[in-house]
Order: C-alpha cells, then sequence, then structure tokens
C-alpha cells in the first residue's frame, strides 16, 4: 500500500487550490499536446496546491478503448511537474473510475506514474449498492490514498446515505473527500458523517460545489458527538470552475483564510463575493441547461484568454448550449475582478517555450 507524503498531506489538510484539469484538443479531436502541457504549467505558475487529472473536467471519455488517452494524459501532468522543479509541496490526484477491477488497475497505474492520491469516482455506478462501492473503496486503498468524490447525480453521479459517508470515512487510507453534490442538505451530511466518524481529524474536506464556493470555504460546520462539540472547516477546493480564473481562486482562498485566522467578524463582502462566483460558474457551467455544456464551458474560458485553440470536446455533441456564450460575455463584463486574463497575457509566451 502506497502512503501519503508527510508534506503532502500537511498541504492537503491545511487546505489549497486544486483545478480540475481539462483535455485539450484540435479541431479534429485528437490530443493537442502542446496545450496538454501549457495548462499544467498554468496551474502551476498560478500557485495552486495541486491538479487532478482524469477526472471529469478532462472527460470521462479517455478511457474508451476507441480513444485511449488515460495514460497519455497522465503521462504529459507528471512530466510537466518533473520538469517544473517545484521548491513547494504539489498534490497530484488522478482520478479513477470504473467497475473494481477497472479502478484498481487504474488506481495501480497511478501509483507506479508518481500520483500522490486519486480521486474515487462513482459515474455509471448508480446501480451499486452502497456496500459494493465500500469495498470497490476499500480495495482501492490497498493500492494508494484515497480521496472520496460525492458526484452530483446530473453528471452521473448518485445520492449517496449518511451511513454510507461515515463507513466511507473509516476506510484507513481515506485522506480527503470532495463534496460535489451541489445540494446543502447533502453537503451537511458528508461533514456530519465524517464529524461522527473515528477519522475525523484525519480527514480534510474539499468543496466541489461549485454553486457554493466561497461560502462553503467560510463555513465552519459543528456538531454533538457524544454530547461533545465537534467542528470542522472546508479547507479548499478540487473544482472545474478553478481550472478557469485559477490564479484569483488562489487569491481569493488566501483571503478567506486570512478572514477566518483573524478571529474578527468576517466580512460582509465576502457573501457578495460568493455570489458573482456563483453567478459566474452558472455561466461557465450551463446551469439554464441543467450542466450540458459544462464542460464546453471552461474551454470557452480558456480559449478566450489563448490557452487553448477551441472548445471541441470528445464528444461532437458537446458544446455551448444556446445563449451560453452570451451568458460567459456577460459575467466576464459584470466580473472583471474576478478574471486572470491579465496574468496570463503577461505570461503565456513564457509557458509555451518548448
Amino acid at each position: 500500500m502506497k502512503d501519503l507524503d508527510p508534506k503532502i498531506k500537511e498541504l492537503l489538510d491545511e487546505g489549497t487550490v486544486i483545478p480540475a484539469h481539462p483535455l485539450a484538443l484540435t479541431a479534429d479531436r485528437k490530443l493537442d499536446e502542446a496545450r496538454q502541457r501549457l495548462l499544467t504549467r498554468y496551474y502551476m505558475a498560478s500557485g495552486a496546491g495541486g491538479i487532478a487529472i482524469g477526472v471529469h473536467t478532462t472527460q470521462f471519455q479517455i478511457r474508451d478503448p476507441e480513444i485511449g488517452l488515460y495514460r497519455t494524459v497522465l503521462e504529459l501532468a507528471i512530466e510537466e511537474i518533473d520538469m517544473a522543479n517545484l521548491t513547494r509541496p504539489f498534490i497530484k490526484v488522478a482520478g479513477v473510475s470504473g467497475n473494481t477491477e477497472q479502478a484498481i488497475n487504474e488506481a495501480k497505474l497511478c501509483a507506479k506514474l508518481g500520483y500522490d492520491i486519486v480521486l474515487v469516482s462513482t459515474n455509471g455506478l448508480g446501480d451499486w449498492p452502497e456496500e459494493a462501492l465500500l469495498e470497490r473503496t476499500r480495495k482501492i486503498a490497498e493500492v494508494i490514498p484515497v480521496f472520496g468524490f460525492y458526484l452530483q447525480p446530473a453528471v452521473g453521479g448518485k445520492v449517496l446515505s449518511f451511513d454510507f459517508w461515515k463507513a466511507f470515512a473509516e476506510i484507513k487510507n481515506v485522506h480527503a473527500i470532495k463534496m460535489a453534490p451541489f445540494n446543502r442538505y447533502q453537503t451537511l451530511e458528508v461533514v456530519r458523517a465524517v464529524c461522527e466518524s473515528s477519522r475525523c481529524d484525519e480527514i480534510a474536506l474539499y468543496t466541489g460545489n461549485d454553486d457554493n464556493i466561497v461560502n462553503d470555504l467560510l463555513s465552519t460546520y459543528k456538531f454533538s458527538v457524544n454530547n461533545k462539540p465537534v467542528t470542522k472547516d472546508i479547507v479548499g477546493g478540487l473544482l472545474g470552475h478553478w481550472a478557469v480564473w485559477t490564479n484569483k481562486a488562489v487569491e481569493l482562498l488566501d483571503k478567506i483564510k486570512k478572514a477566518k485566522k483573524s478571529g474578527s467578524t468576517l466580512p460582509k463582502e465576502l457573501l457578495t463575493l460568493n455570489l458573482a462566483v456563483t453567478d459566474s460558474n452558472a455561466a461557465f457551467f450551463d446551469a439554464a441547461n441543467n450542466f450540458h455544456g459544462c464542460i464546453a464551458g471552461i474551454h470557452e474560458v480558456l480559449y478566450r484568454q489563448g490557452i487553448l485553440k477551441g472548445i471541441w470536446c470528445l464528444d461532437e455533441n458537446e458544446g455551448l448550449s444556446k445563449g451560453q456564450k452570451e451568458e460567459i460575455d456577460r459575467v466576464y463584463r459584470d466580473y472583471p475582478e474576478l478574471n486572470d486574463d491579465d496574468f496570463i497575457r503577461s505570461n503565456i509566451e513564457n509557458w509555451m517555450v518548448d
């Protein structure tokens, strides 16, 4: 069993920005290696504390035999991280998916390539009973450290119970959980389940709720467990939303951490900022159309910034929904302080040097 490096564990527990890494494609829907590498360089230069690749934002179809890009994109990201010679910890997260056999094989590959931890997805397993999902996770955890993932049903996940998450938290090699049900009640259940587990202090909670990022990070949860108060914070984010405007996301998390550490009343402007971030996400993720254009929307922003050459997805039917481009125009206009276009313009030529 692979253990988590203490420095990586420390960063994970402190909380950091982990963007979900997109897939760069050419017009004929083949891998654009140069732009794929550019994305990884952008995230490192932005100050992100890690990346998550092979996840929903990277497109689950990379695993299809006729596409066969899963190993390739994982290898490219590792190469870029190694070549960067970073002097700080950088969390390398890889997504694993599929039935138990597939997920274990992917986990073994991730460990071999040098990934620190795997984000365990339940996409496509909606008909599996909870105990089967738990047993699958236990077997993955025997190979490599695990980052749990509550994926919302709209993009392939399923609703999971309080008892599931309490049992999940008890799995020894689970170190973090990404909560992305896009639902306040379900998010609350996960936090309470972790607090009632024996491993409460060993598990870092990350928001994946792109519709409520700032509020998730501002909140301290408090429960009574065995007649004693237990508190828990959501310390960072592993987010598709943070695949864009990443440098500003790093600034945002730092601002929130400082506000919470100050011990004084939280600035009201942070609540207003939460609404601006959520409004921006609604445009990027195509909330108006049940998230149909969520990946294409992320690509659209990266295309506007010059990082991607186009917004192509592996599925020809995936693209911007009607009116989505105009919504992205609007949030660019309404919230110019949230984008990091100037940062990219100042650095992109250096990142593109081979």
